[in-house]
């Protein structure tokens, strides 16, 4: 199962990870705590009636092809109810909605010593709250965005944190200019420019304005990759914490030895601890039969990050098994849009060896324009993949045709940010609210910060 820790506060704007026919409430603020989110997740799922058709409390053991699959493309799925009683139902179809967060990543072996440490060590997976860290010397090993906040939380209470990072990371702050959003920015008009400028420009100039607000190289966060090669950490308050000596960045880990963590420029801290591990997730499906999968260099592959391109038939789709600049939810609605016209039949995919070739061309692209792990080898443009999966449903709005026929939402739908609402104005699925949803997407900025008139 994912876990969250308590202090959890979503880093995309509510307007952006919204789904695409249903606005989370004004009056809900612009970064949401967790709980904000379970609420509007149920708030979805009440008004769309779709508790009824969920059968909560009960785990899939076993999904695979039934004898007659070539024949017939179905599942047999093996299930276990809270009493521990299994049952076996017969599929038409399967969607895998697991995500790559299950599986924690501790990779002690990369730590020398860790069987020496007099301290606690544990993976952020486990992490809940810093109670535990009071009056500590905590080192906390990856700077992705479990790493900077659990540094950032630990520092209020700890004696000392330290930030060990093997790379670097280039840090963003969610509150951007004139105190708006960070992610309101991100708009069809600015993916155009990505599209003509040279990448090396890009870079250049999004570092410089990176390093006008706190100099990376000065601040030790100054990392091996260019800033679009890899998702930023998103974090406002640990360059603060880093300038209040709070929080202290040091390279990877050489050793440990006792309490005491040796870093790679020969530097050591005494008496540590704690360590954290936030050192990320590794994936898979265990349920799955092994030839349901296809491999592409270090990730699975699936055509359109969806379907897996060796089977008889299209009637197993992996959805949410993504890593983006972008909010997984409304890419994720766009998956299952894409699949349910898949299997009710009005999508037909191409041949298998055509799926194949496209994902490897996927894979080759992935890995020449950014920065690929085994842990993170699910790289995707938010509004690219929107837009190509949105092709294919037919969803994808036709700037040229707003252009002509409705110029004000064609200046909010290409200036303004790629909401999930405008794969709602034309095409199956067409929404009659989505343009005044796109209108008053500001207003749902606004709203919550109207607690005292000025």
């Amino acid at each position: 199962m994912a876990s969250i820790y308590r202090s959890l506060t979503i880093n995309i704007w509510k307007e952006m990870m919204c789904y695409s026919d249903f606005p989370i409430p004004a009056d809900y603020p612009n970064y949401m705590h967790h709980s904000k989110i379970l609420k509007y997740f149920r708030m979805y799922a009440e008004h769309f009636k779709l508790l009824e058709h969920i059968r909560f409390q009960t785990s899939v053991k076993k999904v695979t092809q039934r004898p007659d699959f070539s024949r017939t493309g179905q599942w047999e799925v093996v299930t276990e109810n809270k009493d521990g009683l299994e049952e076996r139902h017969i599929f038409e179809a399967v969607i895998c909605c697991s995500g790559h967060f299950n599986y924690p990543n501790l990779p002690l072996k990369d730590f020398p010593g860790i069987e020496t440490f007099e301290g606690h060590y544990f993976h952020s997976w486990d992490y809940k709250g810093p109670e535990d860290m009071h009056g500590k010397r905590v080192v906390v090993i990856g700077i992705g965005n479990s790493g900077g906040d659990i540094a950032v939380e630990g520092s209020r209470v700890a004696e000392q944190v330290y930030l060990s990072t093997r790379s670097g990371a280039w840090v963003i702050r969610q509150v951007s200019d004139n105190g708006e959003p960070v992610d309101r920015f991100n708009s069809r008009f600015v993916h155009v420019l990505f599209k003509v400028l040279p990448m090396s420009f890009l870079n250049w100039l999004g570092e410089k304005k990176l390093n006008a607000m706190y100099d990376h190289a000065m601040y030790g966060l100054k990392p091996k990759h260019r800033l679009f090669s890899q998702i930023p950490v998103i974090n406002d308050d640990l360059p603060f914490k880093i300038l209040s000596g709070s929080v202290l960045i040091k390279p990877n880990i050489r050793e440990i030895r006792g309490s005491t963590v040796v870093f790679d420029d020969g530097s050591a801290v005494e008496n540590v601890d704690t360590i954290v591990f936030a050192t990320g997730y590794n994936y898979d499906f265990p349920y799955l039969p092994n030839n349901a999968m296809y491999k592409s260099g270090h990730r699975v592959g699936l055509y359109k990050h969806v379907f897996p391109p060796n089977l008889e038939h299209p009637t197993l789709a992996i959805v949410g098994f993504i890593h983006s600049d972008g909010a997984i939810m409304p890419q994720a609605e766009m998956q299952a849009r894409f699949v349910a016209r898949v299997f009710a039949g009005h999508k037909k995919l191409p041949a298998n060896q055509a799926m194949i070739k496209a994902v490897e061309k996927d894979t080759k692209q992935i890995e020449k324009s950014y920065v690929v792990s085994k842990l993170t080898p699910l790289q995707v443009d938010f509004v690219e993949y929107m837009d190509d999966l949105a092709k294919d449903i037919g969803v994808r709005p036709s700037l040229l045709w707003l252009l002509f026929t409705d110029f004000p939402l064609f200046k909010r739908v290409f200036w303004g940010p790629v909401t999930a609402y405008q794969y709602r104005l034309m095409g199956p699925g067409k929404w009659i609210g989505a343009r005044k949803a796109i209108f008053t997407q500001l207003d749902r900025m606004y709203q919550p910060l109207k607690t005292r008139k000025v």
